[in-house]
């Protein structure tokens, strides 16, 4: 099922047609056989700017190649390796699966000690060095007994399968750790710097703490250190007052993008400026209240619940949990070209992780076997998409 697109009024507010309000990821949601399309979405600017003629076009389109692979135990984090192949990580099982990007062929390369899942935590994001063929380091986000860490790990593909993880060197310790809103995402920029989404843990005041780690993006040197040009010098805080991060990606200028839970209201699209404060939680969604950074674009709780994004053809992709949809945010310089469109909706269930794979393709991972989708064969799946 697809919506059109409608062109949007760029800068304008855009009133969204939805049914209900409710909590993001934090709720189960119904059966994924009687979803129906939202008949709307708003879209809006951050910066006031006008659109460049070069924007993708308003109406995009979403194709479903193959399935890859299936049978994975709720996967949350994917990463490319070099030659294509993918690493996922098991929330909830601790390890990380090497999948054949031709074949599908899964193979478990090893477990991360200290994972201690519960709720919304265990083993989240993953990314690879971005020298990797020297280095052949994984980096891992998981959630411990105490805290929420980073940490990397040597990957030896000589070794036998289920043992190629090195002991894990903690790079970043001290996220703060909660049943929910653990955020989790992690990426390397283009700058070669790593960036992590994280959440407030359900403690609302650490997201405008800014000594705190919680309900922000950090930005760090692969060694976990404060990055010249941080807003701070002495801080991996990039960014502030965010609730739960679990998107991020970059788009062809290299601005970055991030998609946030909303509480019951709105969930949001940002685009990420160093040193901003994103307004959780005296704000949710576009509140025009000085002194904070509006969304670029926004989403009723029920259509959304956004995890991962990906930057392809023009385009951020976002994959929807509760809303159990694929949306298509067409850019034109920093702001929507034209509004939102939803894609694939209740057919594979809740969808956690995108991920662009080069030109038109894409990867989509799906979250039915996270304890609050409704499983059915071959669940959880990762699926090849090709996208306009």
């Amino acid at each position: 099922m697809q919506r059109p697109a409608v062109t949007a009024v760029l800068a304008a507010a855009v009133l969204l047609l939805s049914a209900g309000c409710s909590s993001g990821e934090d709720t189960t949601p119904a059966g994924r056989k009687e979803k129906t399309p939202a008949t709307g979405a708003p879209s809006g600017s951050a910066s006031g700017a006008s659109p460049s003629p070069q924007g993708p076009p308003a109406k995009g389109s979403v194709k479903v190649v193959s399935t890859l692979t299936e049978g994975l135990k709720s996967p949350w984090g994917v990463a490319a390796l070099p030659d294509g192949d993918l690493l996922v990580a098991s929330r909830d099982e601790g390890t990380i699966t090497r999948v054949d990007a031709e074949s599908g062929k899964q193979t478990v390369i090893g477990s991360v000690p200290g994972v201690a899942p519960g709720g919304e935590g265990g083993l989240l994001g993953l990314a690879v060095s971005p020298s990797f063929a020297s280095d052949h380091q994984v980096y891992a986000y998981f959630t411990t007994e105490s805290d929420n860490r980073i940490a990397r790990m040597l990957y030896d593909e000589r070794k036998p399968a289920g043992q190629q993880l090195g002991a894990p060197d903690t790079v970043l310790r001290g996220i703060p750790k909660g049943v929910v809103h653990n955020g989790g995402r992690i990426a390397f920029g283009p700058d070669k710097m790593l960036y992590a989404g994280t959440g407030e843990t359900g403690d609302t005041g650490l997201a405008q703490d800014k000594k705190s780690l919680g309900g922000k993006i950090l930005r760090m040197t692969p060694d976990g250190l404060p990055v010249h040009g941080n807003p701070e010098a002495d801080s991996v805080v990039y960014s502030y007052g965010h609730r739960n991060v679990q998107g991020l990606a970059w788009d062809a200028d290299k601005r970055l993008w991030a998609a946030e839970f909303g509480q019951n209201t709105w969930d949001e699209l940002n685009l990420i400026e160093p040193g901003k404060n994103y307004g959780w939680p005296e704000t949710e969604g576009k509140a025009g209240k000085p002194g904070f950074v509006d969304p670029v674009a926004q989403w009723k709780t029920a259509d959304a619940s956004p995890s991962g994004i990906a930057y392809a053809e023009g385009s951020i992709w976002m994959a929807a949990l509760k809303g159990e949809r694929l949306w298509r945010i067409p850019l034109a310089g920093a702001e929507p070209s034209a509004e939102p469109q939803s894609f694939l909706i209740g057919k594979y269930g809740r969808l956690r992780t995108v991920l662009s794979a080069g030109g038109d393709k894409v990867w989509l991972v799906t979250s039915e076997t996270d304890t609050r989708g409704t499983p059915e064969p071959g669940d959880d799946k990762i699926l090849r998409l090709e996208v306009k």
